[in-house]
């Protein structure tokens, strides 16, 4: 099989990317959490270290609520029925993106507590 041209490639990256914002209301609420840091970037000025912490931790967020998506529709195609090993996977994959906002969080009061507060 060809490997589609690179401009395909990041058009299909994209496409899933809208589809995410189009169907899973769990990445638009991270990806309002992540619209807010940005402008909180901006209006508190952050250094570019503390810049770097919140947009890497953003993104890994969503970026682990894509693999989460991609796990429980991968298995939803091998399992449709309930299947409690299934289930397992599912519960698994959904805590790696509860356990990254988790950190997101401690992150974002160790960088922001600074700026508010003094």
């Amino acid at each position: 099989m060809q490997k589609p041209p690179v401009h395909r490639s990041f058009l299909n990256a994209f496409r899933g990317i809208f589809l995410m914002i189009k169907t899973e209301r769990n990445f638009r609420i991270e990806l309002a959490a992540f619209l807010i840091n940005l402008i909180l970037i901006f209006y508190f000025r952050l250094s570019s270290v503390d810049t770097i912490l919140i947009l890497m931790i953003s993104i890994g967020v969503l970026s682990a609520e894509i693999f989460n998506t991609a796990i429980e529709k991968i298995c939803d195609m091998v399992q449709p029925d309930f299947d409690k090993r299934i289930g397992f996977i599912k519960d698994i994959s959904a805590g790696a993106v509860l356990l990254m906002t988790f950190g997101a969080i401690i992150v974002g009061i160790i960088v922001y507590w600074k700026y508010v507060f003094q």
